[in-house]
């Protein structure tokens, strides 16, 4: 039996044995079976991480509890068996040694041999004995046979050598390890029940805690599931608390706000732009159907005329159409290409004539943008056309630049009624006219304001309604180049 005795230690592991199980996991008949066997919830992998996380910590403190009561255990056993041999390396000294030798508490037994090997003393169970000898070295500890004591058991061996009137002598006492057995494995039996109950209550709670964090996640997904196309005035449940999940709920609602919003603002331009087509499409229809049957050449000329007017028109709504279902594309993504505004602006008015009104223009040199120069042309004589439709004397156009935030500013003025401040956000919906019967003799759309609008937002910019001193004032704030 050792001195002290150790675990066997396990085999090592085959070096290539990770590289095995690998392969193994990605045979083409194992690897279905892994992925099947794999966690798939949130839920499930939350539970598990937390429980391999709670052992890994159970199991490291459980082995330094277990490694410092073993040590402390045999450092009290190893003491007890060094005094043994204290008091007989004394009586030795003294020349009473005594056969038996008297064992004290703990100590399993005692053999004193001369240099010879010869046992000159012994405890009662060794009488009569060869001397103990070292049958092999392990780990720095000798190992000695004791069988000789009749039962197996752990033993702690101190080894003392002595001087005696008749020569040098070496004491070896036996100290049993039994209580440090049972005291350690009593230990690890109430670790493991400890960490069973603990690792069993973490899986329990964090399981129910997951199931209850994720219960709203799971109510949010299945309302967006059965939220269809029609179904768009639906919300997800927001949860009370103020956390990530009711924030994300939150979000969701706000964003079926804006699908609503998009989806009814589709519908209602549908409905107006079929409304829009439907009216000059009959007026067209009929001045052909009379005109096809009117025997008079001067009035089918005056039929045709008319068509090609109303044909015009339907021309310029396809066309503002078309614009804006391109602007609707184009979402957030600003045009790049640097425009010299002034120039523009300068063209553009200079283009148009005195009539039906004459224009003012004021303008400062060298305001450059960036956008797309067709598009901030189109703003521009959207907002021209409109001015002229409802000016009395004159139109007032003025470029400038905000020296505070460095947007250009460009204002159009009219000096005709002023809008209402009610109305100075409605003009800008689709297919508005606040005087629906003059817009249609002179060829509005009502889509004019809207497209200048969805423009400017593209360009990063705003466009608004104010009372200036020229009258009626549009004003677009454009962001300058490099702003």
């Amino acid at each position: 039996m050792a001195d002290r005795t150790r675990p066997t230690p396990l085999r090592p592991i085959h070096r290539h044995a990770g590289a095995a199980l690998h392969r193994l996991a990605r045979h083409p008949r194992v690897a279905p079976l892994v992925e099947r066997l794999a966690p798939r919830s949130v839920r499930t992998r939350t539970t598990l991480a937390a429980c391999a996380s709670v052992a890994f910590v159970l199991l490291a403190a459980s082995a330094a509890v277990l490694l410092l009561l073993r040590a402390n255990l045999e450092r009290t056993v190893e003491a007890g068996a060094r005094e043994q041999a204290q008091v007989v390396a004394r009586l030795a000294g003294d020349g009473h040694l005594t056969t038996p030798l008297p064992l004290d508490h703990d100590t399993d037994f005692i053999q004193v041999t001369d240099s010879a090997g010869q046992v000159v003393a012994a405890s009662q169970n060794l009488t009569g004995h060869p001397a103990l000898a070292p049958t092999a070295t392990r780990d720095g500890h000798h190992t000695f046979d004791l069988h000789a004591l009749g039962e197996e058991h752990h033993q702690r061996v101190t080894t003392l050598t002595a001087d005696t009137p008749t020569g040098p002598v070496t004491i070896r006492v036996g100290a049993s390890l039994r209580t440090a057995d049972t005291a350690e494995d009593l230990t690890t039996a109430a670790l493991a029940g400890l960490s069973a109950v603990l690792l069993l209550t973490v899986a329990t709670l964090t399981w129910r805690a997951t199931g209850r964090a994720l219960a709203p996640v799971e109510a949010i997904r299945a309302e967006v599931a059965a939220i269809g196309d029609r179904d768009l005035d639906r919300r997800v449940p927001e949860p009370r608390s103020d956390d990530e999940i009711a924030r994300l709920a939150g979000t969701m609602n706000a964003m079926l706000d804006r699908l609503e919003t998009a989806g009814a603002r589709q519908r209602r331009f549908i409905a107006d732009a079929s409304h829009e087509l439907r009216s000059p499409l009959a007026v067209l229809r009929t001045q052909l159907e009379v005109a096809l049957t009117h025997p008079d050449p001067a009035v089918r000329t005056d039929l045709v005329a008319g068509a090609l007017e109303d044909t015009g028109r339907l021309q310029s709504l396809a066309t503002d159409l078309l614009l804006l279902a391109r602007l609707d594309a184009t979402g957030s993504d600003r045009p790049d290409q640097p425009v010299d505004l002034t120039e523009l602006v300068r063209t553009t008015v200079e283009g148009r004539g005195p009539r039906p009104h004459p224009v003012v223009l004021h303008t400062e040199d060298g305001i450059t943008v960036t956008g797309n120069p067709l598009w901030l042309g189109r703003l521009l004589t959207n907002l021209l056309d409109n001015a002229q439709r409802h000016a009395r004397d004159h139109v007032t156009v003025r470029l400038s630049r905000d020296t505070t935030t460095g947007h250009a500013v460009l204002d159009v003025a009219n000096d005709g009624p002023l809008i209402a401040p009610a109305d100075r956000e409605r003009i800008f919906e689709r297919f508005t006219r606040l005087d629906d019967a003059r817009s249609r003799d002179d060829g509005g759309t009502g889509l004019g304001l809207p497209i200048a609008r969805d423009i400017a937002a593209i360009h990063s910019g705003t466009l608004t309604v104010e009372d200036g001193p020229d009258g009626t004032t549009f004003r677009t704030r454009v962001p300058g180049a490099g702003v």
